[in-house]
């Protein structure tokens, strides 16, 4: 190993290290369930709103929306960065403090349980379904995060991919398994410092490696249809390809993905005081907003530099690392850059990190919670309970270690279809819950099934057929678990008083 590569190792093991400290320091702290996937409803403001973009983000952010601004230029990634702002904008300012307030009016720690208790559902047949679907979805999911490390120390260090994934699996099993929730907000507002750092170096590095803004500039004209946000480039063919307005509606549709993330949910639920959500708001779009653009830009500043012959042209899946290329770059200019160099790369792995805690979370109180103790009422004393939700959680993980064998798979592929079938099933579960009075359970039941039912159709049948089908799976399965959900609501019985006047008590709140 060079002088270099153990530079940015040094760098990379003390982030690691740091993760692990805040583990071991928020693990006395988690006295009761409620601590473990709730922090007790103790979050800051700044904290809350980090910590959910930080989730949120994932991977995706410095690997999966670089590398799709690297293959086909603006209008994919830009779409996609603007249907997601849009959504992270609507869901702080009307989802936030009505769930929050919701929640601890009904005594609810997890959105499962929020879904039963919301509409009286003694039998828990929400509980179950929503328990089932985050398993489906973000199982996956968190294997992507694992999958995405590998591939980094894989690349990076030759290291084997395999080995590189279970080494990260079990770093974010050990703290989030003994910090819990608190441990998985905390270490995730300092990973969005990190990869706001990280995003910062490699676009000034980036630029100048390019040869300046003009040269990059340049090289993104020359590209048909690359820089337009009607068109998009095909690397295949060289040519431009024309973005129709469904496709664009299709893109944007990403931002109804933001309505049934449970994960960001739980951050608007675990705030200390709901009338500092307004902060949280604030500081979360602003960041989003420039984090995303940094994004899109790095992934055209990346593709100038191939051209420049300063890294080596990247196809498929591997533009996802191109952000890898550029560290590993800036490591060759002495000890000093390489220490940086290994700060860009403990990016990558805290964008990983912050989403995959949040997910095992989130899983893990779905089998422990809501299905052993909601659905199948075991009683379970509060010390053994903690002790069975960090097990769990650990299984989880191994099970999301097995589905990201395959170091070929694509993190954007993988985030793209667990977002739309969470945005699909509880997305409209969600607002109408929240802000419809008239909703009722055999609804809310139908609309949750034809939501996570429809991503499957569509995605694997309909979606193949190409033309006018060809959209994002998230769209139509949204739509059509919305009408479902209305209209079951109101062809069957309204609901009963008790659930209406906690409705009213809610919505009148001040």
């Amino acid at each position: 190993m060079s002088g270099s590569q153990i530079a940015m190792l040094v760098s990379m093991v003390a982030y690691l290290l740091l993760m692990i400290g805040v583990g071991i320091k928020l693990s006395d702290r988690n006295e009761t369930v409620n601590d473990f996937y709730l922090g007790g409803r103790k979050l800051g403001p700044l904290v809350t709103a980090m910590s959910a973009e930080a989730s949120d983000m994932s991977s995706w952010l410095l690997m999966g929306l670089p590398g799709v601004a690297y293959l086909s230029g603006v209008a994919d990634a830009g779409w996609t960065a603007i249907g997601l702002a849009a959504g992270t904008y609507l869901n702080w300012l009307i989802v936030a403090k009505r769930i929050r307030r919701y929640t601890e009016a009904n005594n609810s720690i997890t959105i499962p349980e929020f879904f039963s208790n919301r509409y009286g559902d003694k039998k828990r047949i929400l509980t179950f379904i929503a328990a089932v679907w985050i398993l489906v979805f973000f199982v996956p999911y968190t294997a992507s995060g694992f999958a995405a490390c590998g591939k980094l120390f894989n690349s990076l260090f030759g290291m084997d991919y395999h080995a590189a994934m279970i080494l990260s699996a079990v770093v974010i099993i050990f703290y989030t398994a003994m910090g819990g929730f608190l441990a998985a907000s905390t270490t995730d507002f300092i990973q969005s410092i990190i990869m706001t750092a990280a995003l910062v170096i490699v676009f000034v590095f980036g630029t100048a490696q390019a040869g300046g803004v003009d040269a990059v500039i340049e090289n993104a004209k020359s590209l048909p249809g690359y820089l337009s946000m009607t068109h998009s480039y095909d690397p295949t063919t060289g040519k431009s390809v024309a973005y129709s307005a469904l496709t664009i509606a299709s893109t944007l549709a990403w931002g109804l993905g933001y309505f049934g993330m449970p994960h960001i949910l739980l951050r608007f639920m675990a705030i200390e005081d709901d009338s500092k959500l307004q902060i949280s708001r604030r500081v979360a779009s602003v960041w989003v907003v420039i984090s995303m653009t940094a994004g899109v830009i790095i992934g055209i500043i990346g593709n100038a530099m191939s051209a420049a012959g300063r890294v080596d042209p990247l196809t498929g899946s591997q533009s996802e690392t191109i952000i890898v290329e550029i560290a590993h770059l800036l490591s060759t200019y002495g000890l000093p850059a390489a220490l940086i160099a290994g700060v860009i790369l403990s990016g990558i792995l805290a964008s990983t990190m912050s989403t995959s805690d949040s997910q095992l979370l989130a899983a893990s109180s779905s089998v422990s919670n809501d299905i052993l103790v909601d659905v199948f009422h075991l009683k379970i004393d509060k010390n053994r309970m903690l002790v069975i939700s960090r097990l769990i959680l650990i299984g989880i993980a191994i099970v999301g270690v097995l589905l990201a064998w395959d170091s070929t798979s694509s993190v954007f592929q993988i985030v793209s279809f667990a977002w739309g079938g969470f945005g699909a099933s509880f997305g409209p579960v969600v607002l109408l819950a929240l802000f419809w009075r008239r909703s009722n359970k055999y609804g809310a039941i139908s609309g949750m099934l034809t939501g996570g039912i429809m991503i499957f159709i569509w995605k694997f049948l309909v979606r193949p057929l190409g033309g006018l089908w060809n959209i994002y799976e998230l769209l139509p399965a949204f739509l059509l678990a919305l009408a479902v959900n209305v209209i079951v609501s109101l062809a069957t019985p309204a609901p009963e008083k008790s659930l209406t006047d906690t409705f009213d008590r809610v919505k009148a709140m001040k």
